[in-house]
């Protein structure tokens, strides 16, 4: 059988959900099918070393800024023809358009996939450059045979601003459910790290910094909580969520709890931090499909989301959703499982797990891609 030759074009291969998203459809695709080889827009990335160490090829056209230059039009032209892929699959806005152009690039027939990761409630959400080209990629949206979407919310929301709607693919994010595990060892490690006792109840929001995680609506509920139930602490963690964050410093100082709240910045150890946890939490006021609820209810551990994208889609009945930028909502909702019995809450964990595995593991998602390649290469429509 034929191998089918993709060509994965995305921005940059910095520690992200997308980019995560990419490393693991890349560990996990069958290599004798599938020969599979990734383009970034610009240079470096944590990522670049390890999906390189999986043996597939990663090269980038050099671009230090979002406009392309004609040296990076023309990198990017020599790696599609010495590549010739036979399908290209962008990831992301930036990705999709220069997606577009790398299959126009590449000789012979050559099918084109967009990968749109995030939910659209507004374009005036957007930075002024982000919506432009949000926008242009709905007027070029009759390009692509797929565009795949993590979220049936995502999906319905950038149809209505004229994404072509007929070729449609909602592929969820897939989770490694070997790496994300219940541990009590997990529990007890993290906890005297901290320095907590060991029966402390333990609430985390894991995510990088950025108005959009609403990392002040969480803290403002873990003021309300603190007032409520005693022994309780709050931990944060992502790129920016540390001491030298000025803003975050100031909200725990003024809501005086940063007795109670520990930021520990980016961690490569997100796999135990997460296992152990009482509540995993997603304050966000905008996501598509949060990579960190699927990875804590992997682990055993019970969620509270704010209701936006397919966060409330994924929970289900093993945890809670709630209005997004809304403290006093998101405090009740973690009242009410910190409330609960511990085996009534554990039991919860163990249900949010079974519904991980059999909805949203990785390989169940893995196969999910490979079946719209198999489309793809036949020249048909997704």
């Amino acid at each position: 059988m034929k191998t089918i030759s993709i060509a994965h074009v995305i921005n940059g291969l910095a520690t992200g959900g997308a980019e995560m998203m990419l490393y693991k459809l890349l560990n996990r695709t069958d290599r004798t099918r599938y020969a599979s080889s990734v383009v970034c827009l610009q240079p470096g990335g944590e990522l670049r070393g390890k999906i390189e160490a999986l043996g597939v090829p990663v090269a980038d056209i050099g671009m230090t800024t979002k406009r392309p230059s004609w040296s990076s039009l023309r990198r990017l032209r020599t790696i599609m023809r010495e590549r010739r892929p036979g399908i290209v699959q962008g990831w992301m806005y930036h990705g999709n358009l220069a997606a577009l152009l790398a299959a126009t690039f590449a000789p012979g027939r050559t099918a084109l996939a967009w990968n749109i990761r995030q939910s659209l409630y507004s374009l005036s959400d957007e930075k002024r450059t982000t919506a432009a080209v949000i926008k242009l990629g709905s007027y070029l949206s009759r390009f692509p045979a797929g565009i795949i979407y993590n979220s049936n919310n995502g999906a319905s929301q950038h149809e209505v601003i004229g994404y072509r709607p007929n070729t449609r693919v909602v592929i969820p994010n897939g989770f490694d459910t070997d790496l994300f595990v219940p541990s009590d060892q997990a529990r007890s490690s993290v906890r005297v790290e901290l320095g907590l006792p060991g029966d402390a109840k333990l609430i985390g929001l894991i995510g990088r910094y950025h108005a959009v995680k609403d990392h002040r609506c969480f803290l403002e509920a873990a003021s309300l909580l603190k007032g409520r139930v005693s022994n309780v602490h709050f931990i944060l963690a992502g790129r920016g969520v540390d001491d030298q964050n000025r803003e975050l410093r100031d909200d725990l100082g003024k809501m005086n709890i940063a007795e109670c709240v520990r930021m520990l910045g980016e961690r490569r150890d997100i796999p135990r931090l997460t296992a152990a946890l009482d509540i995993a939490t997603s304050s966000s006021r905008n996501e598509g499909f949060a990579n960190v609820i699927g990875e804590a209810m992997s682990c055993g551990v019970p969620c509270v989301v704010t209701d936006v994208g397919d966060s409330a889609r994924i929970v289900g009945d093993t945890g809670s959703a709630v209005p997004p930028h809304d403290p006093r909502a998101l405090a009740d909702a973690w009242t009410g499982l910190i409330s609960m019995d511990e085996e009534k809450r554990r039991a919860l964990g163990q249900k949010a797990r079974q519904r991980i595995c059999e909805h949203y593991s990785l390989d169940t998602v893995v196969r999910q891609y490979e079946a719209l390649y198999e489309r793809l290469a036949t020249g048909a429509k997704a």
